[in-house]
């Protein structure tokens, strides 16, 4: 909130009706000697106008770069009315109540969150989010080998395609559970993985993960890809990005039986890039699954006097109560986030998700033009949503740090995760990027490459 409203007239109202002399008494279970005389190096209080200064200066060391990365955050703009609604004393808290029932509101937010999630994905259930993209990779994996009768296995196919840094933390959290995974190189001119490349007798694995569109932005086949795990008694998991849903065909339709669990970030959902966090993730998945699904579940229902309500169900399955036969122990509801998100949604519609994912990418296709001009072509020849892999003559990292210094964040360094690729840039134009900002990136990261000009990297 903006200011603290207590005067001292209200806390004397307080201290009154609970029956205490001060404010010290609420903290006298603490030892006195536990207790500090003073903060001495902590500064006196600031007034309101001060406090509103000090942290308009330290918001301008950040600055306002010019952004063209993507790599799993995107800036969007947010209707204003989402984030003003969200942080409503109503909604402002980032957990459900435990005593859920008596909080119909919240239950009603997650229930309408849920069923735009599902409609979305094209999957049956939602569950009220987890931490993020990553950690829902993890779970996915962890849920599929629980929930696949017809494989014995713990291995799980991984491409490469899917983001770094959800491999990486999928790895840290199901490797010591017996859970291998094994990488699936991607095609060296499409940057995607290759049905044909696919072996005839893989031997029994009990998931395929398929990234749509993957982490070059590229997009996969996911319908092959998908016939193809199902032909070999696998689970499929999709990881999507929201906001090509609008455009693309969902996970529940892929193939002829569609993914059976799609997961993702939903941070393109109203979240902003709040210097990487926090963001929320999403899992969804068919309803034969659903008793494998971790974190909670909204229903919608009526009590005994024929009222709609909404209550928590399924609920044996969390942590607190069924403990190591939990299907989770890292799970959690992100509520505050989910509600942007289901704001977001909500005023947006279907039709406006659709016109915000055609405008990615179309800026993209012409900053791709652009670049192109420049000398410098993608270097994946797939169609592709949102973000592109371009090639550069010279040093990515160089590149990024002498844009950084313009006010630009250029994109993505891949040499670090992708070497093979050599110099190469993941750029990214969302709807948020006009003509001038094209020209400026174009302009500055042509003056960077230059080797004559007067700004070489």
């Amino acid at each position: 909130m903006p200011f603290i409203p207590h005067t001292p007239a209200d806390i004397e109202a307080m201290l009154e009706a609970i029956g205490a002399p001060d404010i010290d008494a609420l903290f006298d279970e603490i030892p006195a000697e536990l207790k500090s005389e003073a903060l001495r190096a902590i500064p006196d209080g600031l007034n309101e106008m001060q406090v509103a200064r000090l942290m308009r200066e330290r918001a301008a060391r950040d600055g306002t770069p010019l952004c063209f990365a993507g790599g799993g955050a995107y800036e969007h703009h947010i209707p204003a009315a989402v984030w003003e609604l969200t942080t409503r004393g109503e909604f402002y808290s980032a957990y459900t109540p435990y005593q859920a029932e008596a909080s119909q509101g919240t239950l009603q937010v997650i229930y309408e969150y849920q069923t735009m999630m599902a409609s979305l994905t094209g999957l049956d259930v939602s569950n009220a989010s987890l931490y993020d993209g990553a950690s829902a990779l993890a779970e996915a994996v962890l849920m599929a080998v629980r929930a696949n009768r017809k494989s014995k296995s713990r291995r799980i196919l991984m491409p490469r395609t899917v983001h770094p840094a959800y491999r990486q933390t999928t790895d840290t959290i199901v490797r010591n559970q017996g859970i291998s995974l094994e990488l699936l190189d991607y095609h060296r001119t499409g940057g995607h993985i290759d049905p044909a490349s696919l072996p005839a007798q893989p031997g029994d694995f009990a998931a395929l993960v398929i990234p749509q569109p993957n982490f070059f932005g590229v997009l996969e086949e996911v319908d092959a890809l998908t016939d193809w795990a199902h032909s070999h008694g696998a689970l499929v998991i999709a990881v999507v990005n929201p906001m090509s849903l609008a455009l693309l065909s969902p996970p529940g339709e892929w193939g002829q039986q569609g993914a059976d669990i799609a997961v993702g970030d939903g941070q393109p959902l109203g979240i902003p890039l709040s210097s990487g966090g926090p963001y929320f993730g999403f899992a969804c998945c068919k309803q034969a699954l659903v008793r494998q699904l971790p974190g909670r579940i909204v229903g919608r229902t009526v009590d005994l006097d024929g009222r709609p309500g909404f209550t928590l169900t399924l609920q044996a399955r969390e942590q607190h109560i069924r403990r190591s036969k939990a299907t989770s122990n890292i799970c959690t509801n992100q509520g505050l986030l989910v509600t942007a998100a289901t704001l977001y949604m909500s005023l947006m519609g279907p039709e406006g998700l659709a016109r915000t994912a055609a405008a990615c990418h179309r800026n993209t296709r012409v900053l791709l033009e652009r670049l192109k001009a420049l000398g410098l072509e993608p270097l994946f020849q797939r169609p592709l949503f949102h973000e592109a892999a371009v090639g550069l003559p010279r040093n990515a990292a160089e590149v990024v740090e002498t844009l950084a210094g313009e006010g630009i964040v250029a994109g993505i360094d891949l040499a670090a995760d992708y070497p093979e690729l050599g110099p190469a840039l993941l750029v990214c134009a969302t709807e948020t990027k006009t003509e001038a900002d094209l020209e400026r990136y174009t302009h500055a990261l042509a003056a960077c490459l230059d080797a004559e000009g007067e700004r070489p990297c």
